[in-house]
């Protein structure tokens, strides 16, 4: 006899046990909400649970029953970084207790089209506080709303961010795929240090009205799952225009309703990748893994350039700096003066008010340097901001990737996605160890991490980035790289780690 479970390793797995009868949505549902209800004390990924869940769930099964499904989302189990607005009980608050009780009036794009596509969204994650947009020394995963989300594969070391809640529910089975949003790695970072794949889209690519806003230059959203595949699913149900985003609409005749069509076990062979060595060096036992990695993509007929230095100078990042610094005030403002009346802080003027007022509970361990930076800058016709993403643009994208890109002729590039996760200090903040995900988040480009390895235990990425809109190029590699090396291991969720 074949032991039945409600659970699912992948979303095609869960397509074909419900289509043969042997699950539904609602028990899928309900492993996960068990899931959510036996880890979260672990990890503190998810900051609040859809309460009706289960009843999305069981109207999706009597509708697969009655009209057949909408597609492959069809009632799996999907969780939604808590800056991301649902309309619906769950609040969106960015982490931060001055958008406690804060509820959306209307889905985020986002959320629309996974509820179109038939998935359930089953939870809210964690995340750092204001997508770690709010000062000095933070500590990644932190959130004064949510507390501190752990890392599953030891639960002393950080999540990285700011998605951290979104790649830790998902490495630790508490549902199938999630959804985070990157500016500058805070989607490629958390899913390295969890061991899952995560894509960083193109700017444009996915619609971000109803997302709390950082930068509209480099602003994303972007699907996180156990596999390139399940990652790929995600994707194709996301993409596409939003009229409330002027960013997307000229880009919707470069998106695809289903991604997985690029995906190929043989799609290395002929494939020039570059090799961005100025990202080695960082740690020794990462730059063997990817070392490794390097291998494999040449035993299989990939052609690799090595190197291939993209460079992201100190005057690149100063100029990123300054655009996120107008942007932020700007985005976030419009954001907060749509809320209900009744929402404690309408401005980010308000939002340094109230955490000062707010102090002990808001700020224990670091304070708001960044929230005061940004409220001091102008408007978007500031000359600084202007030559400032200027400045962005031609460094990152003529001078920078467009410019490596050509001159090599690659398909893509690659690089370690960063090191293992350091040991969490609150005091303190994060400490460095390495990352590759300015080049691309500055230019707005696609960015996808597959993992690679392990440092004694600790999950470690492989990064490949690309061109605008090159997403079926990068899930190609990223794909057939997966099937090569078969890396990833489930967390086992220790305390510490043993060297």
């Amino acid at each position: 006899m074949v032991e039945m479970t409600e659970s699912a390793d992948s979303i095609d797995q869960a397509r074909e046990r419900m289509a043969r009868g042997e699950l539904s949505s609602e028990q899928l549902t309900r492993f996960y909400l068990d899931r959510i209800r036996t880890l979260n004390g672990k990890v503190n990924a998810v900051i609040e649970v859809n309460p009706d869940a289960l009843t999305i769930a069981e109207g999706l099964d009597d509708e697969r029953k009655a009209k057949g499904t909408r597609g492959p989302l069809h009632g799996i189990p999907v969780v939604l970084k808590d800056n991301i607005d649902t309309g619906d009980k769950m609040m969106t608050t960015a982490g931060s207790i001055a958008l406690q009780g804060s509820h959306a009036a209307r889905d985020s794009l986002v959320a629309a089209r996974l509820r179109r596509a038939g998935a359930v969204i089953l939870a809210k994650s964690n995340l750092s506080e204001w997508a770690n947009y709010r000062g000095f020394r933070s500590s990644s995963g932190w959130s004064s709303r949510g507390g501190l989300t752990r890392n599953p594969y030891c639960l002393d070391r950080s999540a990285g961010g700011s998605s951290s809640g979104s790649a830790v529910a998902v490495a630790a089975n508490m549902t199938i795929g999630a959804i985070g949003t990157e500016t500058d790695g805070s989607i490629v970072n958390p899913c390295s240090h969890n061991s899952v794949v995560g894509i960083k889209p193109t700017v444009g690519l996915i619609g971000r009205s109803g997302i709390v806003p950082i930068s509209h230059s480099q602003d994303t959203a972007g699907p996180m799952a156990r596999t390139v595949r399940d990652v790929a699913i995600l994707l194709g149900s996301l993409t596409g225009s939003d009229d409330m985003d002027a960013g997307s609409i000229p880009h919707s005749d470069r998106s695809h309703p289903d991604y997985t069509q690029f995906l190929d076990s043989d799609g290395l062979s002929g494939t020039r990748i570059g090799v961005a060595r100025n990202f080695f060096a960082y740690n020794q036992r990462v730059d063997q893994i990817i070392e490794r990695s390097l291998q494999l993509l040449k035993n299989s007929g990939a052609i690799l350039v090595d190197p291939a230095t993209v460079a992201v100078t100190r005057e690149l990042r100063a100029a990123e700096g300054t655009v996120m610094s107008y942007e932020f005030k700007h985005g976030l403002n419009q954001y907060l003066d749509q809320l209900h009346p009744a929402t404690a802080v309408r401005s980010l003027a308000q939002v340094i008010q109230f955490n000062d007022q707010n102090a002990e509970e808001v700020m224990p361990f670091f304070k708001q340097e960044i929230l005061t930076q940004a409220e001091e800058r102008g408007d978007l016709k500031s000359p600084e901001y202007l030559a400032a993403l200027q400045q962005c643009r031609q460094l990152s994208r003529a001078d920078g990737l467009d410019k490596v890109l050509h001159d090599y002729s690659l398909d893509a590039i690659l690089a370690p996605s960063g090191g293992p996760a350091w040991v969490i200090d609150l005091l303190n903040g994060d400490r460095g160890s390495g990352g590759c995900s300015s080049a691309a988040a500055i230019a707005g480009y696609p960015h996808i991490t597959v993992p690679a390895g392990y440092v004694y235990d600790l999950p470690v990425g492989i990064s490949f980035f690309a061109g605008a809109f090159q997403e079926p190029v990068l899930l190609r590699i990223a794909y057939a790289f997966e099937e090569l090396s078969n890396a990833r291991r489930d967390p086992t969720f220790p305390l510490s780690l043993e060297l």
